[in-house]
């Protein structure tokens, strides 16, 4: 992929609104902020019923990049191992192997330690919002709380900067001393998205931070992350499963599947001609009341493999409609294929015709 087709943003002192979604590869994206290199997670453990140890390949070859102000979704089905990378990424999880670079320092070799400091630069969002909030502590003092943990600004200053933080989400200021339970559940992700900006992150890797809202709910939070992507160039590894708000989000998406990446590239080439028949088959699962009916789509057959024992050669070659021997035989590596990159011998026999 070429400079040129990148998604592209100016810096902090910005000029006007930056383009999201389908004129994405018209912004200038500054160096790239976080690198993940052939990152892996394997967890051990002994079967019950076997009575041997087995390795869970949670995940097992995972490289991508991400650039100042820019969001890269990464999607796939339940158990691909998404959610593992994100929590890697953060330092909630140790990888087995690989390396994550983020502005140039080997985050898998922090310590502890090292980890208290660096967490003032990378955060997270969660899936369930009622569930990363503490049922004891009033909205004003979770939101303080990284504050006073970090001594960041001045003490006497912090109820003030917890009122602009929650000013930044639309959060009403009468809020502030109610409890997580007298709260919704989308007031209470946009204060778990106060408290990951209170650190003033340079990166927030969002796990599904709206799958468990209503569609209505999840309008107005995706709105207020592209807003303040806007406004204070924080870049985001947005993790989900809907395509669709991914679509709306993201400048480059990655697929994975089993544990790897197997299509990565700019979003609106991407959903326009997939390349790899995993991404096909995700994309022709997304509801769309313009297709006709009893139009053929692609679909997935049967579950995906066990991580503890998966497939020879390609992985996904078991459910793909286009398998040949090779595919069972030889593992595809991620290579380059026009705009993107792609793990499948075939790639380029998806191409359509221009």
């Amino acid at each position: 992929m070429t400079d040129a087709q990148r998604p592209q943003t100016q810096g902090p002192q910005m000029q006007g609104p930056k383009t999201q979604g389908t004129g994405s590869q018209e912004r200038e994206m500054p160096d790239t902020l976080l690198t993940v290199t052939h990152l892996r997670r394997h967890f051990g453990g002994r079967h019950a019923l076997l009575r041997r140890e087995r390795t869970i390949r949670a995940v097992e070859d995972v490289s991508l990049t991400l650039r100042v102000g820019e969001t890269l979704g990464l999607v796939g089905e339940s158990g691909c191992g998404k959610s593992t990378t994100g929590r890697m990424i953060v330092g909630l999880e140790t990888p087995s192997g690989g390396t994550i670079t983020f502005k140039g320092r080997d985050l898998t070799r922090l310590t502890p330690k090292d980890w208290q400091r660096q967490r003032r630069d990378v955060q997270m969002i969660f899936q369930n919002p009622q569930s990363a909030l503490d049922p004891r502590l009033t909205i004003a003092r979770q939101i303080r709380e990284p504050l006073d943990l970090h001594d960041i600004g001045a003490r006497a200053g912090r109820d003030e900067e917890v009122a602009r933080l929650m000013q930044a989400v639309a959060l009403p200021v009468e809020l502030a001393d109610r409890y997580p339970h007298q709260i919704s559940g989308g007031q209470a992700q946009r204060v778990v998205i106060a408290r990951a900006l209170a650190m003033r992150p340079s990166l927030i890797v969002c796990d599904e931070p709206v799958s468990a809202l209503d569609v209505s709910v999840q309008a107005t939070v995706t709105d207020l992350l592209q807003d303040l992507q806007e406004r204070l160039d924080i870049a985001y590894l947005f993790i989900s499963h809907d395509l669709r708000v991914v679509k709306k989000l993201s400048h480059r998406v990655a697929v994975m599947y089993l544990g790897q990446i197997v299509e990565e590239g700019l979003t609106d080439p991407l959903y326009r001609q997939p390349l790899h028949p995993y991404t096909m088959a995700l994309l022709a699962a997304i509801p769309d009341l313009s297709v006709a009916k009893g139009e053929p789509r692609a679909r997935l057959v049967g579950d995906p493999p066990s991580p503890a024992n998966p497939p020879s050669g390609c992985h996904f070659h078991t459910r793909c409609p286009y398998a040949q021997p090779r595919c069972s035989a030889e593992k595809p590596e991620l290579r380059a294929v026009d705009d993107r990159r792609v793990r499948c011998h075939f790639a380029e026999d998806f191409r359509t015709a221009s």
